[in-house]
């Protein structure tokens, strides 16, 4: 069976789908992020502040390689791992990628918050909330399939999930 992998910007509900994907097809649920963690054995702010983005961006792709090797698992990626192609084309190799998907007004709302999301550090964090979507659209667009999540429910953003991955491993 394959992997369901969900990508998408952050705030757009990544962790929280996958963990009720997880639990509901009683699949295991792999966070790269974790992994990055784990093998780090540093937390992504320290990571993006010690060592800025791009050595963040080849410990992700590690963690991507490690994650789409697995089989029958829930894949929750960072935001950014679409950000290079051969991370997307791993995780497509032996998964159904699906990209969550929100208004840049809902993502706000949801991690405005958070303290630990280094790429919202600064002036205005909406205007590069906006534009990172922008920049980041033709990436995202790459996805199997794009499932928008402003208003609703994680149970109801994983009801979508389930049915089209369901039919697309009955298709297979």
């Amino acid at each position: 069976m394959r992997n369901i992998v969900l990508v998408g910007f952050m705030g757009t509900g990544k962790t929280s789908v996958a963990q009720q994907l997880a639990e509901r097809l009683e699949m295991p649920l792999i966070d790269t992020d974790d992994i990055i963690g784990e093998d780090s054995g540093m937390d992504i702010p320290h990571i993006f502040s010690r060592y800025g983005e791009a050595y963040f961006r080849d410990l992700e792709s590690a963690a991507v390689c490690k994650a789409a090797h697995l089989e029958n698992h829930v894949i929750s990626t960072g935001g950014g791992v679409v950000l290079r192609e051969s991370n997307l084309e791993l995780l497509k190799g032996n998964g159904v990628v699906f990209c969550l998907t929100a208004t840049p007004e809902e993502i706000w709302q949801r991690v405005g918050s958070d303290t630990h999301r280094p790429l919202l550090q600064g002036p205005n964090p909406l205007c590069k909330i906006e534009q990172m979507l922008v920049d980041r659209r033709p990436f995202y667009d790459c996805a199997d399939h794009a499932i928008p999540t402003t208003g609703l429910s994680i149970e109801a953003v994983a009801d979508k999930i389930v049915e089209i991955f369901q039919q697309s491993h009955y298709s297979e």
